[in-house]
């Protein structure tokens, strides 16, 4: 027995085959207009490269900006410009912003230099004085024939030449009694014991005064010397607490405790220098007064010669 299949019954091939014709029709159509949509859409640009533009001309450069910033700030900040700016190095200004010892040293040696100039001219105009009284005397006793002659030229005249004629006359007066039974020998030699101690008196009186540049010659480097190192010792304690090396931090104190070496230096140089010219110029003027000295030893000696001739003789002599 044949069992009969219920359900639709398939379709003719011809049907199926106006079917794909028809769906194929429709794809076809949605491409095509798919196609022609992405047509019209524009392409997407590419990412374009932006080049920095160059700034106008009176523009300060970006690459200013920090150091612009960093005035700015140094500028707000006191502490910062402190640090930076040098201090006051002037000689005046170094001497206040000294430590007290610094400026206790630096004192004493404006004060020794000052001495030393002081010293300077008035031991000048007093050698130069008796120098010139000195010549003066030598040559009347050079000139004189006795010591009347010679205590006449000189008159009441000061100076170490009329202490000398009257010195002699002196000894001779004291020893006329003893010189009719004893030779003139003795009388010589009290005359030259006199009168070389007129000239010591003389030099040792003119020397004075020279012993305090010797001194200060002698000591005021020294006296620098410690106003420096003082000052430098002081130097590094502030640069400790200040824990910075920067060099306006470092110099004003070097640079002081130097200025007393510099100060040191100014009143010993002079010193020294002055001292060996009024040494040259004393032991001149010793000179001086030994020639005029022995002038009057010639003196004695010539009067002990003339005084057992006869009065006329001795006249003519004089």
């Amino acid at each position: 027995m044949r069992i009969a299949r219920i359900g639709k019954k398939p379709l003719p091939r011809q049907h199926w085959s106006r079917h794909g014709l028809f769906a194929a029709l429709i794809a076809s159509a949605l491409l095509s207009a798919g196609g022609a949509v992405a047509q019209e859409q524009p392409a997407a640009p590419a990412p374009a490269i932006e080049t920095p533009a160059s700034p106008p001309a009176g523009t300060p450069d970006a690459t200013m900006a920090p150091e612009a910033g960093v005035s700015t700030q140094a500028e707000a900040d006191p502490s910062a410009i402190s640090l930076t700016l040098p201090h006051d190095l002037s000689p005046w200004g170094m001497f206040l912003a000294a430590d007290i010892v610094v400026k206790g040293v630096m004192i004493g040696l404006a004060f020794a230099s000052l001495v030393t100039w002081t010293i300077w001219l008035a031991k000048s105009l007093e050698i130069l004085g008796g120098k010139l009284s000195a010549r003066r005397a030598a040559q009347a006793i050079g000139n004189a024939a006795t010591l009347n002659q010679a205590r006449r030229a000189l008159g009441h005249t000061g100076g170490p030449g009329a202490l000398l004629v009257r010195a002699a006359e002196e000894e001779a007066a004291l020893s006329a009694g003893a010189l009719e039974h004893v030779s003139g020998d003795g009388l010589k030699e009290r005359v030259t014991s006199r009168l070389s101690r007129i000239e010591a008196a003389a030099a040792r009186r003119m020397s004075r005064g020279t012993g305090v540049l010797a001194t200060i010659g002698s000591t005021a480097p020294f006296v620098g010397l410690f106003g420096t190192v003082w000052g430098i010792m002081n130097a590094f304690i502030g640069i400790s607490q200040a824990q910075t090396t920067n060099l306006a931090v470092v110099a004003p104190g070097i640079a002081e405790a130097l200025l007393a070496t510099a100060m040191g230096l100014v009143a010993a140089i002079p010193a020294v220098v002055i001292y060996n010219v009024f040494a040259r110029s004393i032991a001149g003027y010793r000179q001086i007064l030994a020639d005029a000295s022995a002038g009057v030893e010639r003196l004695v000696s010539r009067d002990l010669d003339f005084r057992n001739v006869a009065p006329a003789t001795a006249l003519a002599a004089e």
